[in-house]
């Protein structure tokens, strides 16, 4: 096992005594950061994870593992791989992205209609990338952060230097409450129903992950907040999706009969977001101790932003990873949005882990958490191989279309059971 999935493993919790091996693919994933040592790992976790839940279900030896470096790129691009009908599937806004300020560099996020309506409402600008570069090119990056943060936008400093914070990579700890034994299958987390709220990447590849090993997931959105159809159709896979007002009487109380009996719900809100809907992790173990609670946030757990909205790319800027892969003095960008998908892998690898265990279980995961590590606690490997995409896409068809995507990671063969259907058309019951 190589330092870096050693490392993560051990963050889990996971069996000291596993091995894992992997085909190299060349120089994939490029970057001046180690990002194929951490998306290798990420998913070389969730691959053991996988192995011992389903040895743990049907009292058998843990198999031999291996992960293909290949397999793993083409996952961590999945995005950009996704074709709808031959059509390349959605990229950042032209608001989303670095914006030179008197002072340094901010880094804005408005891929969202109401993400890109507060930053403008906050700036007072009209919907126009020459007026946004004008008005920040007057303004410090703090006071840009700060005022657009206020006004309920999205918009960071791009930091000079890696922050030199160290956070945990995962967190996890058991509850009083014993949960149910799962019965031999022939897929690791087949019959485990999972309820989904997340949105955007990182918890959609996590839930989309758990999907293909067998689990009945159920995405979980307020009607409010559609999602973008490309990021939907790339991350839905494999997922059912059903729309619930957790304000009104009848849509709380069927979710509380959803929550009756499912084994593992994954949040990807920050802190205290989900509070006024009593759907924080402590609430949700208070109704139901036995579960597996998987939260994931941007910015950590604790400290003055972890109330903050984030994104993959925001936690690059502020990490100091932008500043890391910078060039000619423009802030750069990690290969892919690595710190959503090696996070959703680990959340999935935690999960899995958690169900082996006889008691309900918390899990605290944050992309910040992954930023620390990639900037701090991994060494790059070196290169062997050769890459080609193509064996690890596949052509599926959808209620979107013909979905040209990226196959799971976790096996040579197949993919998901089924596409993902229509964002927030299904009914709202378990399988």
């Amino acid at each position: 096992m190589d330092p870096a999935t050693a490392h993560a493993w051990a963050a889990l919790g996971g069996r000291p005594d596993l091995t894992l091996d992997h085909t190299p693919a060349g120089d994939v994933l490029s970057a001046r950061l180690p990002v194929r040592d951490l998306a290798r790992a990420t998913v070389g976790v969730c691959a053991l994870a996988a192995a011992e839940l389903k040895a743990a279900r049907d009292h058998t030896a843990i198999p031999p593992v291996t992960v293909r470096e290949a397999a793993v790129a083409t996952a961590f691009t999945s995005e950009r791989h996704l074709r709808v009908n031959g059509r390349a599937g959605a990229t950042f806004a032209p608001l989303s992205g670095f914006w030179r300020t008197a002072d340094g560099w901010v880094r804005t996020h408005a891929n969202y209609p109401h993400h890109r309506k507060r930053l403008l409402e906050a700036l007072g600008i009209a919907d126009d990338p020459a007026a946004l570069a004008r008005e920040l090119a007057t303004c410090e990056a703090v006071e840009v952060q700060e005022t657009v943060y206020a006004a309920g936008g999205l918009a960071v400093a791009v930091a000079a230097e890696p922050d030199p914070t160290r956070r945990p990579l995962v967190e996890t700890r058991p509850t009083d409450a014993a949960k149910r034994v799962l019965p031999p299958a022939s897929r690791p987390a087949e019959g485990v129903r999972v309820l989904d709220l997340t949105r955007v990447i990182a918890g959609p590849v996590a839930t989309r992950t758990l999907a293909f090993l067998g689990a009945d997931v159920l995405r979980v959105d307020p009607p409010h907040l559609p999602e973008d159809p490309d990021v939907h159709a790339d991350t839905g896979m494999g997922k059912r999706s059903t729309l619930l007002d957790l304000a009104t009487r009848h849509d709380r109380r069927t979710f509380d009969d959803l929550l009756d009996h499912a084994d593992v719900v994954v949040t990807g809100y920050r802190p205290g977001a989900l509070d006024r809907h009593g759907v924080s992790p402590e609430a949700l173990h208070a109704q139901r101790p036995d579960l597996v609670v998987a939260h994931l946030t941007a910015w950590g757990h604790t400290g003055d932003w972890a109330d903050r909205r984030g994104f993959d790319s925001l936690v690059q800027a502020a990490s100091g990873i932008a500043a890391v892969e910078s060039t000619d003095g423009t802030p750069g960008a990690l290969p892919a949005q690595a710190l959503d998908h090696g996070t959703g892998y680990l959340l999935a690898a935690a999960v899995l882990l958690a169900l082996t265990q006889p008691r309900g279980r918390h899990i605290k995961l944050s992309l910040a958490g992954t930023a620390s590590w990639l900037l701090h606690d991994i060494r790059p490997s070196p290169v062997h191989g050769a890459y080609d995409p193509d064996p690890w896409l596949v052509e599926t068809p959808s209620p979107y279309g013909t979905l040209r995507h990226a196959r799971p990671p976790l096996a040579d063969h197949g993919t998901w059971d089924h596409p993902p259907t229509l964002w927030g058309t299904d009914e709202p019951r378990w399988r």
